[in-house]
């Protein structure tokens, strides 16, 4: 077992941070927010893009139905009742009940500027990841399993509707300098084109940076069970959820928070501390881990409250002293700021 840890805690620290945000959102069944700079958003989306109406959104998710050597081995490609021909009850379906479009939801779906994107696609998006279906006008399409939902955003960009905002699990902000380590090495083993000669010279980390990456490293959907399975063996003491419930009061007591402590947040908050445990070889939540935690969960979420409604202004105080208090305050400083108010426990 211990030499199990030792394997998974080794595997965790050769990603980058995109792909560690992608493995814990894979191993929870969550989905995630990631911005970056608007330069580096095409070269983070990847294939998958999607444009701002209802119908092209409800096509882009879509791909044709085709055995996927990866994620379909957890299900069992052709297990589908439609994909058989066959419906529930072991009958074989005539031509007529065969479904128009046997296209199928993409497991991983980047969805591109989706903050930008109409209230109706942001509110399918909100059915996507709750609903697991998408409806389209000629079918109704099931979310496979696993299924991933990234919302990639540039930084600084309008916040995403709220209910939709709540339901992602993490954010990442990804820093140019961080590097593109997959792209690189992709780039390193095949010829550099002129096409590919602008790319190459924007997609370069620095020297230090994944010097050390092993490009075999992979986690298979064996690895990806085993790690859900360990969360659910994870003990949490009561000093500890103690330490997680007072993060949140503060988290809700700040003077700079408006909003977006919600009961949601705190579920995703012990889901997150949880899943944390087993990749860093631990059967226990420790207070570092709960704090990393809350690093991830409430950055997206929280809104910094405007001087006129800051609560204080209802017992007199002056409206240019509060604009004084809140004057360049930042979500990460208010994160820090409540980490560093609440005791930890030993």
């Amino acid at each position: 077992m211990k030499d199990a840890d030792s394997n998974i805690t080794e595997k965790v620290q050769a990603l980058s941070d995109i792909e560690l945000a992608v493995l814990l959102c894979l191993i929870t069944e969550q989905h995630c927010i990631i911005e970056t700079d608007e330069p580096s958003l095409d070269l983070l989306a990847q294939e998958i893009k999607l444009t701002t109406t209802l119908d092209d959104f409800g096509k882009g998710i879509l791909v044709n139905d085709e055995v996927d050597e990866y994620f379909d081995s957890v299900n069992g490609a052709g297990d589908s009742e439609l994909s058989n021909s066959y419906n529930k009850y072991g009958r074989r379906m005539t031509k007529s009940f065969i479904p128009l479009d046997s296209r199928r939801i993409a497991n991983i779906v980047i969805a591109k500027n989706l903050n930008r994107a109409a209230s109706q696609v942001q509110v399918q998006g909100l059915e996507l990841m709750r609903g697991k279906r998408n409806y389209t006008r000629t079918a109704v399409h099931a979310a496979p399993k696993p299924f991933l939902f990234i919302a990639l955003n540039a930084s600084g960009t309008a916040r995403l509707n709220a209910h939709l905002n709540d339901q992602f699990f993490i954010s990442h902000k990804h820093q140019t300098e961080d590097g593109l380590p997959n792209l690189e090495e992709l780039q390193d083993n095949e010829a550099v084109s002129e096409d590919d000669a602008s790319l190459a010279s924007v997609v370069r980390s620095p020297p230090e940076v994944f010097e050390k990456r092993d490009s075999s490293v992979s986690f298979s959907m064996e690895d990806l069970n085993d790690l859900t399975a360990r969360m659910g063996q994870v003990k949490i003491s009561s000093e500890v959820r103690a330490y997680l419930h007072n993060i949140v009061v503060f988290m809700r007591l700040h003077r700079a928070v408006a909003g977006g402590i919600s009961a949601m947040a705190t579920r995703h908050l012990n889901t997150l501390s949880l899943a944390l445990a087993p990749l860093h070889g631990l059967d226990y939540i420790t207070p570092s881990l709960v704090a990393l935690a809350a690093r991830k969960i409430y950055p997206h979420r929280i809104a910094i409250t405007a001087p006129e409604n800051e609560r204080s202004m209802q017992w007199g105080s002056s409206l240019e002293a509060v604009r004084t208090i809140l004057a360049g305050i930042t979500v990460e400083q208010v994160i820090e700021e409540v980490l560093e108010s609440v005791e930890v426990p030993l």
